[in-house]
């Protein structure tokens, strides 16, 4: 009896843990630039004495969907999409470099080039500062010019490049604040051949029909689950009141 418990609590505790990544995934549908993730049941060999051959299954991240997400035009002149693979530099809360396909920027009162979450976004030589302007726009090679306040429409100066990067995807990793680090201690350097699609953002790669399906399957494993843990109590239950009836 107690191995029908044991069973059935772990699968259900993993059973809630494959549910809260895909409603995960599910918050973030609309989040632009978001990369889902993946996640999958998994055999482990249960530890200790009995026969090797015990498994059982642990729900765990297996990384993340690179899949480019839709591109949306906007008109905007500061959103921008990473066209193919390549992510875009940003300064992460600590000071360190961090990337993102988030490319919804906007420039702050003080002139500083941000994500909608932020962050500062990085060029050649560190944060992009945005002096006073009539009128800016970013190049598909990053390249941010702007028209200065009070100059004529004929007067447009550079201001920095975005830094755009490209590393395989075994040299970053996802992290808790949604943005991706490194998994060396060096920055990712440049890459010139990623380019960007002005006045566009990338949408979530999220498939929505399919996390939904994958939402009523785990909610019916889950049902599954916790009826197999009312059983093997109404089981112990009844086992009880054989053995007090006998005595």
């Amino acid at each position: 009896m107690d191995k029908l418990l044991y069973i059935a609590m772990s699968g259900a505790k993993e059973t809630l843990r494959a549910q809260a990544a895909n409603n995960h995934n599910l918050a973030n549908a609309s989040t632009t630039g978001f990369k889902a993730d993946l996640s999958a049941f998994q055999s482990r060999a249960v530890s200790g004495p009995g026969y090797a051959s015990r498994v059982y299954a642990t729900d765990s991240e297996v990384g993340w969907d690179a899949a480019s997400g839709s591109q949306l035009a906007t008109g905007n002149a500061l959103d921008i999409a990473v066209n193919g693979a390549g992510f875009i530099a940003v300064q992460d809360v600590t000071g360190n470099e961090a990337y993102t396909r988030a490319g919804d920027l906007h420039v702050d009162p003080t002139g500083q080039l941000l994500t909608a979450t932020g962050h500062p976004v990085m060029g050649d030589n560190g944060p992009i500062s945005v002096p006073p302007y009539s009128s800016i726009t970013v190049a598909k090679d990053g390249t941010i010019s702007v028209i200065p306040m009070g100059s004529t429409a004929q007067t447009s100066v550079v201001v920095g490049r975005i830094k755009l990067v490209n590393p395989p995807l075994s040299a970053i990793q996802r992290g808790t604040d949604g943005l991706f680090h490194s998994t060396s201690t060096d920055p990712v350097p440049a890459d010139a051949a990623t380019t960007v699609t002005p006045g566009t953002l990338e949408s979530s790669n999220v498939n929505v029909a399919s996390a939904m399906v994958n939402m009523i399957e785990l909610a019916r494993h889950f049902d599954m689950q916790i009826k197999a843990l009312h059983s093997a109590d109404q089981n112990a239950q009844t086992t009880t009141k054989l053995l007090q009836s006998s005595g």
